[in-house]
């Protein structure tokens, strides 16, 4: 009988507001260790939080955007632990009375669509960070990140699949972005994952789980399922029993290890937090929130389906981010049309060249303007869709504008028709065996003649003048 696999996720956003949850500290990332640690940071004696407004408003547009509830209370709790990078010894965060609760979030899996719940949404601050490495053995504790806000967003058991789990993250992180409350940036733990996994046979009650701590990337996300999962099963098929615990994920050995025994609620004794008052929402507040929202990715992408004639996948791929979404509709407009090859060169030559150098879209040295430059001189047959991709590398090494390289490097498209035409001849005459050939019935040797025309001209004839003279020709 076969196992069916459960799997939670726990999503740690981290807000984009510039200063920390309940200090002024700053949250600009990459500064020197414990420089943008404040005395309220460090819990120093005698300080008290002050809770920043900006925090409480994204978690309030995260909430609309899965359609939650919005609590008209919520309450700040302390969650007890005593680790190194916790100057505190308790986090503050939510426990029974979180910001957002009970919405949900669609994804597609395969062409199969999915509701998958969240379950709720807190408001709490983000630990200091543990560094193990260059200190000749010891710890060193980076305190900057103390009192960072996060937005932790704890959806129900209802993924059956590293398929689902990945699609549930990447809607997420999607949206996350599009609403703007988050940069989503993985590397630098912007957007960091608890996987938390257990089999069952089907129809049984769930079985003991494990939690898969701060997976910083989709690809580990998977990895770490696949492992995990396969872990289980070898144990139960064992006759053994899962124990309850904390896991780590290790990418370079593709496994995970035990961390900790899993804590429960009760073992962080969480009680309200005596130095803050309850967050009080009004009816009001929510609907000026409201009305701030963009539109959704969802929404945008119905969008470029009816407006623009593209396919649900381009649609998907032009969504990816809201960045990316911005460079589509730009270049659009600049080009004046062409969806579906703008669509084109986005997802492919632009995509392939940011990822080939690592880059993501805001960071092209091909802006949409300069795409849209050189998709005009492709729909104007200045030059041809495989000259133009000899531009665009030129381009995107900083040669210049589409005009400039296309002039620099004698790069226009021949249209002059008794020009091609005299090509094709001496293309014909030089091949008079594939000649007798095609007429006798070999036609896959068109192509033959297209790819002599082409070369003779350096890629230069118009395609499809070529492709007409030698029909004419041939025939």
């Amino acid at each position: 009988m076969r196992w069916e696999t459960v799997i939670g996720l726990e999503i740690h956003a981290q807000l984009a507001t510039n200063s920390k949850i309940f200090s002024a500290a700053s949250t600009a990332y990459g500064a020197q260790p414990n420089t943008q640690a404040c005395a309220v940071d460090l819990a120093l004696p005698g300080v008290l939080p002050v809770l920043n407004k900006r925090a409480v408003e994204m978690a309030i547009r995260f909430g609309l955007a899965v359609g939650a509830v919005i609590p008209p209370k919520s309450v700040f709790a302390r969650k007890n632990y005593f680790y190194p990078d916790s100057p505190k010894g308790y986090q503050i965060s939510q426990f029974e009375l979180p910001v957002v609760s009970t919405g949900s979030i669609e994804i597609e899996v395969e062409g199969v669509k999915k509701v998958i719940g969240i379950t709720r949404a807190h408001l709490e601050e983000d630990a200091g960070k543990s560094l193990h490495e260059d200190f000749h053995g010891m710890t060193g504790i980076d305190l900057n990140r103390a009192g960072t806000p996060l937005l932790e967003i704890v959806s129900e058991p209802d993924m059956r699949s590293a398929a689902d789990a990945i699609a549930y993250a990447k809607a997420l992180h999607e949206l996350v972005q599009f609403i703007g409350i988050c940069d989503g940036n993985m590397q630098e733990g912007s957007f960091r994952v608890d996987v938390n996994v257990s089999v069952r046979r089907p129809g049984e009650p769930f079985g003991t789980r494990t939690e898969l701590k701060n997976i910083n990337s989709f690809r580990f996300i998977e990895k770490a399922i696949a492992y995990e999962v396969e872990r289980h099963i070898d144990i139960l098929e064992s006759g053994g029993k899962i124990i309850q615990e904390t896991r780590l994920y290790d990418a370079e050995r593709d496994e995970t290890r035990s961390m900790r025994a899993k804590e429960e609620a009760n073992d962080y004794r969480y009680f309200p937090d005596p130095d803050l008052l309850p967050v009080m929402i009004t009816a009001e507040e929510i609907e000026a929130v409201r009305a701030t929202l963009p539109e959704l990715p969802a929404q945008m992408r119905q969008r470029l389906v009816n407006d623009y004639g593209l396919s649900d996948y381009d649609a998907n791929l032009l969504t990816s981010s809201p960045q990316m979404a911005q460079y589509f509709e730009r270049l659009v407009a600049t080009v004046g049309g062409e969806a579906k090859q703008c669509a084109n060169w986005i997802t492919g030559d632009l995509a392939k060249a940011l990822n080939r150098d690592g880059l993501d879209v805001a960071q092209s040295p091909v802006d949409a303007v300069a795409l849209g430059g050189l998709i005009k001189r492709i729909v104007d047959n200045t030059i041809s869709g495989k000259i133009a991709k000899q531009v665009f590398d030129a381009m995107w090494s900083g040669e210049g504008s589409a005009d400039d390289v296309i002039a620099a490097k004698g790069l226009k498209q021949i249209t002059d028709s008794s020009a091609i035409e005299k090509i094709v001849d001496d293309v014909l005459a030089a091949n008079a065996g594939q000649v007798e050939a095609y007429k006798n019935g070999q036609d896959k040797l068109f192509g033959f003649f297209v790819g002599q025309v082409m070369k003779l001209s350096q890629g230069q004839a118009n395609p499809a003048q070529v492709n007409s003279l030698l029909k004419q020709k041939l025939s």
